[in-house]
């Protein structure tokens, strides 16, 4: 899975977000080093859309935009599985890295 899909469904795991708050999202969790530039994100959700990792929901009540149309999305089951599985398969480099001693335990 490539890592900005990792964490476009890391950043919907919890809640369904518009575009700009998953941009922001991934780039405060990974300290500014992914940036998701919109054709980037909007890319990435469109096909992860037709993969059925993730769905495109109703504008919240309430909310309001600072302009044009935001897009919400949300992660299916489907994403949140290949989401879980992603973050084992890291987990387990994590884990290797630790028995070399590259990290502490």
């Amino acid at each position: 899975m490539p890592s900005h899909w990792f964490q476009i469904l890391l950043a919907l795991a919890d809640h369904d977000l518009h575009g700009l708050a998953i941009t922001k999202e991934v780039f405060d969790r990974t300290g500014g080093e992914m940036q998701l530039w919109p054709g980037m994100l909007y890319g990435a959700l469109r096909k992860m859309t037709t993969q059925g990792y993730v769905v495109e929901t109703r504008v919240p009540q309430g909310f309001t935009s600072g302009g044009g149309r935001p897009r919400f999305y949300r992660i299916t089951p489907l994403g949140r599985r290949a989401c879980a599985a992603e973050a084992e398969r890291m987990a387990s480099f994590v884990d290797a890295a630790r028995t070399k001693r590259l990290l502490k335990a």
